[in-house]
């Protein structure tokens, strides 16, 4: 509103009530909610197992086979139950069994096959599987990760052709050892021996892995053409 005796279209600026001491001042900002730290292993305690294969392929064939000769014989032994006669395989196979000798070639054949799957599915049961998964460190108690073989390989190649006077390398990356194969067209061997062991040792260190591959680098010159 303007009073009168002021221009038409000018503003007036209303009284402030000045406010005292905390009655009226805005409480200042909470503190952000504590929150509980994330769970670390003991300095330098990085050690980690592989990871376990979940053998779904095997454990499927396994029990399909298994379900399959249950059935059947399940299905044979109720029919026999009720009147039926047997199957001619079961018939045959007992005469079979009953007609041969355990030292017989075939006899000998069938235990030695039964035998190797036996010991391949318990050896398939008790090892982890995933070599081609390589386990790094483990710096939290809830984390674990792994790093593939193949790409760990990629990291060192692409470290030792950043060395100077290196033309070409090749990395097979291994479990517990990385050999690294270069070719060097200019420079001493010596010296690029050198440079490469410190920037793959380097690089092995960067990739973080629970138990660190050892070198083995080996340096040559290229094949002379003609």
């Amino acid at each position: 509103m303007t009073e009168p005796g002021e221009p038409t279209g000018s503003t007036r600026r209303m009284p402030t009530v000045e406010q005292s001491g905390d009655a009226h001042t805005p409480a200042p900002d909470a503190p952000a909610e504590a929150r509980e730290p994330v769970p670390t292993l003991e300095q330098g305690d990085g050690r980690a197992g592989r990871f376990w294969s979940a053998r779904r392929v095997p454990a499927a064939l396994l029990a399909l086979v298994l379900l399959g000769a249950a059935g059947l014989l399940l299905y044979d032994v109720a029919a026999v139950r009720a009147g039926h006669p047997a199957m001619q395989w079961r018939r045959s196979l007992a005469d079979g069994l009953a007609e041969q000798r355990l030292d017989d070639t075939p006899v000998l054949i069938g235990a030695g096959v039964a035998a190797a799957i036996g010991l391949w599915l318990i050896l398939l049961a008790l090892t982890p599987g995933l070599r081609e998964l390589l386990p790094m460190r483990r710096d939290r108690a809830d984390v674990r990760a792994g790093l593939d073989r193949t790409a760990a390989a990629l990291v060192l190649r692409d470290r030792a052709v950043e060395v100077s006077g290196v033309q070409s390398v090749r990395v097979r990356m291994g479990r517990r050892k990385a050999k690294v194969r270069a070719l060097s067209h200019f420079r001493e061997l010596d010296d690029v021996r050198t440079d490469l062991d410190a920037a793959l040792e380097n690089a092995v260190r960067e990739l973080g892995l629970a138990r660190p591959p050892a070198l083995s680098v080996q340096v040559h010159r290229p094949a002379k053409k003609g």
